[in-house]
């Protein structure tokens, strides 16, 4: 049959399985995901908003990473769930279009942050005596919007795929509108030109990546020089998690956009991009909320304060009911003494 290449109004994501008990499974497991992202970057971002000891330049990087991880996860998997639960996996072009451009604006830019955290380690260990100067509040700000700016470019560079002509089959094999999984439907001359910013933007990424590998052998070389072993253990603790959570996503990430297109897509594939568009938001609340010693310190103190308050609340309460009471006792034993004439 010759290709036929037609204007699409909305695409069908066919997600995991077309069995109704496995959909289902599958959005159970997606919203236990999701919940534990959610409750764990948004604590994150409340502790380190209202923590005076938080608010360091590498707390101010975290709390931009949570937010940012909120929004990368919001926009592929509530979608996901919806779909599976109420099977139907149909989502507009416009729709398509859309999480296209967040989902490369929300994982460059989250690539990029996380270049900027590395190198505000790499200050804070290799040059110490010089790094409120060099990471004072001005520049974080800008690293932190430079970071956004990197996203939205090539959110516009690569949602291109969206207007290219498709063949007939409107069927996408991915839970989310993915660009791999969008090309494999294209048959245009224009293909050419979204492979190059597929390539261009995936460069740039490993570039950043690159960038973090070389800062941190110069991290561990001061760290190993600590003669502390907390100290040593503290510094680890930070650095090795964000070293990995860096590693998982941009490997599987690159693996999706750098392998060459197929016309018979494998559960492979959905796999690997649950691992760079789902697991890295999740991994980080979990990390630098629960190995992250001054988190876990804030978190303990807003608890025991919020707990302080409740008693003194409910002690309050008790007393003014008491007293109330006993008001009311007095009156009616000075009523009983004094009768009526």
């Amino acid at each position: 049959m010759a290709n036929v290449t037609v204007l699409l109004s909305e695409f069908v994501l066919m997600g995991f399985s077309d069995i109704w008990e496995l959909q289902v499974l599958h959005a159970v497991v997606f919203f236990l995901i999701y919940l534990t992202a959610l409750i764990g970057n948004l604590l994150i971002i409340l502790l380190i908003t209202l923590d005076q000891h938080l608010h360091s330049p590498m707390h101010f990087f975290l709390r931009t990473l949570s937010l940012l991880d909120v929004c990368f996860i919001s926009v592929t998997v509530p979608k996901a769930i919806t779909q599976s639960l109420t099977q139907n996996s149909s989502i507009s072009f416009l729709g398509c279009a859309v999480q296209v451009f967040l989902v490369v604006l929300f994982a460059c830019a989250e690539l990029a942050l996380l270049t900027v955290m590395s190198y505000d380690r790499y200050v804070a260990m290799c040059h110490p005596l010089h790094y409120q100067v060099m990471m004072r509040k001005g520049a974080c700000e800008k690293m932190v919007a430079a970071s956004w700016f990197s996203g939205a470019v090539s959110g516009f560079l690569n949602t291109s795929v969206t207007s290219l002509p498709f063949c007939w089959s409107d069927v996408i094999h991915q839970f989310f509108c993915e660009i791999p999984s969008l090309l494999r439907l294209s048959y245009s001359e224009r293909f050419l030109a979204e492979i190059g910013a597929i390539i261009a933007t995936t460069s740039l990424g490993i570039l950043r990546f690159t960038s973090i590998l070389v800062s941190y052998p110069y991290i561990f070389s001061t760290v190993l020089r600590i003669p502390s072993v907390e100290g040593r253990s503290k510094v680890f603790s930070t650095c090795i998690p964000h070293l990995v959570v860096v590693i998982v996503f941009l490997s599987t990430g690159s693996i999706t956009y750098l392998k060459p297109t197929s016309e018979s897509p494998s559960i492979w594939d959905l796999i690997v991009s649950v691992f760079y568009t789902v697991a890295p938001p999740t991994l980080n609340s979990i990390v630098y909320s629960l190995k992250n010693r001054d988190m876990q310190a804030a978190f303990w103190k807003m608890l025991r304060k919020t707990v302080f308050i409740h008693r003194n609340n409910k002690s309050n309460n008790n007393n003014t009911a008491t007293s109330l009471s006993s008001g009311k006792r007095k009156a009616n034993s000075v009523s009983n003494s004094h009768p009526p004439i």
